[in-house]
């Protein structure tokens, strides 16, 4: 058995691994969206493009905290097998981070996952155990990890936690920071999906540390229970959950805090769909499903702005690329398939950003 030195060489070497992966990384870029119809009545609409990020999704973030956050508290050491349940991003960040440090890792996905996310995974070296159902992750994943002897991740517990929202070049400062020389350098709403809800907790938390006047908005895509637990705070709402992958829970989860949430915004499939394709037209590159979801209620906010006369930025994230999801949802007949013809809802849009 390996003494005490041994380990904590070992553990330090791991976090200088991960610390200096950080370094190597620069910050994500923010986008300005030319909408014409906005831009006009001093409402300006911006993406931080989190695709950029080494594992090419905003999960990237996350996944780097839950490994510091579990190297400190002692959980991890060599060897060690490390199990998260997800539906894709953040299993391939998490895999990325456990091949930089040397350990084994398998991630428990429901069968719908795309299999340009299941084979990013096992490109970084990890396995993936495939269940029925986004519901059955959570019981799987822990029964791994005690038949492996392993440590569940968790990000569903952890992911608020494990991120300092008072700064350190996270996510909140960073887009402060990059949108200091804009015309509304304060945004009036920062839009978001939850899939743990740990990011929204972080930018909600750095909000109020700071004392700004920004508001939070979550778009939610249909079958989630979010909206319904931000509304009733009943713990023991269940669903089958969402449809657009990495956003949306069938149950509520810890990291999801409504009391850092100023409003939410019901999203259907097919205007996810639709906002994705439509986004993906203006920035002439692909996005994925929960960005178009995104996209959808920055609009919405973007028109009672209008609507009101009030000038201000409406900022969002570009979550992932849709790259991920050629063989899926930019893949018309299997989108038609899964969510019914998507052009009533694309041509509701177009008009909707080409009004006066």
């Amino acid at each position: 058995m390996p003494d005490s030195s041994t380990k904590k060489d070992w553990l330090h070497e791991a976090i200088l691994r991960i610390e200096a992966d950080f370094c190597r990384s620069v910050d994500t870029h923010l986008i300005p969206l030319p909408i014409p119809t906005y831009s006009a009545h001093g409402i300006d609409l911006y993406l931080k493009d989190e695709s950029t990020h080494p594992t090419g999704s905003l999960k990237h973030r996350l996944a780097r905290s839950l490994f510091l956050y579990a190297l400190c508290n002692n959980w991890l050491c060599k060897g060690k097998t490390v199990i998260e349940a997800s539906s894709g991003s953040t299993a391939i960040s998490e895999a990325y981070f456990a091949s930089l440090i040397g350990l084994p890792f398998i991630a428990v996905m429901p069968k719908t996952t795309s299999s340009e996310k299941i084979e990013r995974v096992e490109f970084y070296g990890g396995r993936c155990h495939l269940v029925d159902s986004s519901i059955e992750m959570y019981k799987s994943a822990q029964e791994l990890a005690i038949q492996t002897g392993g440590h569940y991740m968790d990000q569903f517990t952890y992911a608020e936690r494990a991120t300092d929202w008072r700064g350190n070049n996270n996510i909140a400062q960073s887009i402060y920071t990059q949108m200091s020389l804009e015309r509304s350098p304060i945004p009036k709403w920062i839009v978001m999906g939850a899939g743990t809800g740990g990011t929204c907790a972080t930018i909600g938390r750095y909000i109020r540390y700071q004392r700004h006047e920004s508001q939070i908005c979550v778009a939610d895509p249909e079958g989630s229970v979010f909206l319904d637990y931000f509304e009733t705070h009943n713990p023991n709402l269940s669903s089958n959950g969402s449809r657009i992958e990495g956003i949306g829970r069938p149950r509520p989860e810890a990291s999801f805090i409504p009391s850092l949430i100023d409003r939410m915004i019901r999203v259907n499939d097919v205007d996810s769909i639709a906002a994705m394709r439509i986004l993906s037209n203006i920035l002439g590159r692909k996005v994925g499903p929960s960005t178009g979801t995104n996209f959808i209620a920055m609009l919405k906010l973007a028109n009672e702005l209008k609507q009101k006369n009030i000038r201000g930025s409406i900022l969002s994230l570009l979550c992932d690329s849709g790259d991920r999801y050629l063989n899926t949802y930019h893949d018309e007949n299997w989108a038609n398939e899964q969510f019914g013809d998507c052009s009533s809802a694309t041509k509701t849009l177009n008009q909707l950003m080409q009004a006066n």
